[in-house]
């Protein structure tokens, strides 16, 4: 009987650890480890699994200079048309859709500055659905993405978001100009001084080289963050555009860990669109003799 009386206390400890390991990491918001997960801490490496590719599908009213722009833009994504290249026919708009996003042509047709190596710029390839792994360091908030291999600079040291002034005196860049601070628990990002040849999307929403770009980044749980973004551009959209929420999912080591290299070791490899590859091998040798021919 008093062996039974043990027993019992064991048998209930071992079934409430079963219970908290059925109900995995984000039953009550800790990490994989166990350790309570810390809103301001986005570091790890991520994927965006929810949202559309680029804002938002609903597209602010347009400057006529803005619509001339991206009329100039000749996509490969959205839908196509009909035949798929320039000077197809337009397929029949959604309700609400609009336009820009129903004029795809096959990629021969296109002047997509990624097809020749050029960079997706901001925000462009933050809404590429590739891994992303971000790094907090004393002064600045890094994005590692794997695709371009390419790493973006967000400045945590208190100086302020770029002004015209500096604008002239920086330069536009392909990623723009960044500093963050954080709100409560959400991170507020603001870029200015962006490169305008860079398109918005894959769609070829255009932005001019005054638009600006807030980003808010939120970790709602142990493996999920939220992220929205809002444009200011006046010299191509009437109103600000505000995108849909875009939804980071952490990644397992696991998922990262190429081919057993390393052992147990993951890390993110080369994801480098090279001109020698991409444009003086395929784009000429396949691409485009399949996009022109009869």
């Amino acid at each position: 009987m008093r062996r039974f009386m043990i027993l019992i206390p064991i048998l209930m400890v071992g079934l409430l650890a079963s219970l908290a390991a059925c109900a995995g990491p984000e039953a009550d918001g800790n990490q994989a480890d166990g350790s309570q997960f810390d809103p301001r801490d986005l570091s790890g490496v991520w994927q965006l699994r929810e949202g559309d590719r680029g804002l938002s599908p609903t597209v602010p009213p347009m400057t006529e200079e803005g619509e001339a722009r991206l009329y100039a833009n000749i996509p490969v994504r959205g839908r196509a048309l009909s035949p798929p290249e320039p000077g197809g026919v337009l397929p029949e708009l959604e309700e609400g859709e609009h336009r820009g996003r129903a004029r795809a042509v096959m990629p021969a047709f296109s002047n997509d500055p990624m097809m020749q190596c050029n960079p997706q710029g901001f925000p462009r390839l933050l809404f590429d659905p590739e891994l992303v792994e971000f790094v907090h360091l004393e002064d600045r908030f890094l994005q590692f993405f794997n695709w371009e291999n390419r790493h973006r600079e967000i400045w945590l040291d208190g100086r302020e978001v770029p002004s015209d002034e500096d604008r002239v005196n920086l330069g536009l860049a392909w990623y723009g100009h960044s500093v963050g601070e954080w709100q409560e628990d959400t991170l507020l990002v603001q870029t200015f001084g962006l490169d305008d040849r860079g398109w918005i999307d894959v769609f070829g929403f255009p932005k001019s080289d005054e638009a600006r770009f807030e980003e808010r980044y939120r970790r709602i749980d142990a493996d999920t963050i939220e992220l929205q973004t809002t444009m200011y551009d006046p010299k191509y959209y009437t109103e600000p555009w505000v995108s849909d929420t875009k939804v980071f999912r952490r990644e397992p080591p696991e998922s990262y860990t190429f081919f057993g290299w390393s052992g147990l070791f993951s890390g993110l490899v080369d994801g480098i669109c090279a001109p020698l590859d991409e444009v003086d091998d395929f784009n000429i040798t396949v691409r485009d003799p399949a996009g022109t021919a009869q």
